[in-house]
């Protein structure tokens, strides 16, 4: 398929984006640029502008991807800490939109799909903190649950956790390493395991200009 088909049968934003993770995952952020993505996917290298008109549209479209996928990934959990159990499944299965979610500098951070987009992710871990949240304060305690989760995900996904896995691995055997999951689920029954339910319990949002998600 040529390069004009591609752009008028709508594959060219995927194909830009497909390419954006990619370069991301490999040699992060930094690397990115719109002619070397335009060469990837195949298209003129003006083609991508027609999308996302700059560098920083890219990431914000990115960003934006990333938090629908988040929610998406948050919205069947059952408690908090299953949703720390899937916010730590997406950021270990999506590491390029993980690295540029949470860098406001990247990208628009007032972008209406953005803002939209991280209000649904959002709504779906404060919703974790109803289910399960320490006697008082619970946005603290919902500020404590993603700072365990994102952490989490970071040290793993940069390979600080690599050791601490093997360590508890069921047989102890060399490569017998315990899944992120579980161990994540370990950690937070152990911090958590004093915490009490807090029916109808509810956190209020953060502002628009808020970067936290609690």
């Amino acid at each position: 398929m040529t390069s004009r088909s591609s752009y008028h049968h709508g594959d060219l934003r995927q194909a830009v984006l497909t390419a954006a993770l990619d370069v991301i995952a490999d040699e992060g952020p930094a690397a990115l640029s719109l002619r070397d993505l335009a060469r990837r996917a195949g298209v003129s290298h003006a083609a991508p502008a027609h999308h996302f008109k700059d560098r920083t549209g890219l990431l914000t479209a990115i960003a934006t991807d990333g938090y629908d996928l988040l929610a998406r990934a948050l919205a069947d959990a059952p408690s908090l800490r299953e949703r720390g159990v899937a916010y730590v499944r997406f950021a270990l299965g999506h590491p390029a939109h993980f690295q540029v979610m949470f860098q406001p500098d990247l990208h628009r951070s007032d972008d209406p799909a953005l803002l939209a987009a991280k209000q649904r992710a959002s709504a779906e871990l404060r919703a974790g903190v109803t289910t399960l949240a320490p006697a008082g304060d619970a946005r603290t305690a919902g500020i404590a649950a993603w700072s365990l989760a994102h952490g989490f995900a970071t040290l793993f996904l940069t390979g600080n956790l690599t050791g601490a896995a093997e360590a508890v691995g069921t047989s102890g055997a060399p490569g017998d390493a315990a899944a992120p999951e579980d161990l994540f689920r370990d950690l937070a029954r152990l911090l958590f395991q004093g915490s009490s339910p807090s029916a109808g319990k509810t956190v209020a949002e953060p502002s628009p200009d808020d970067p936290s998600l609690f």
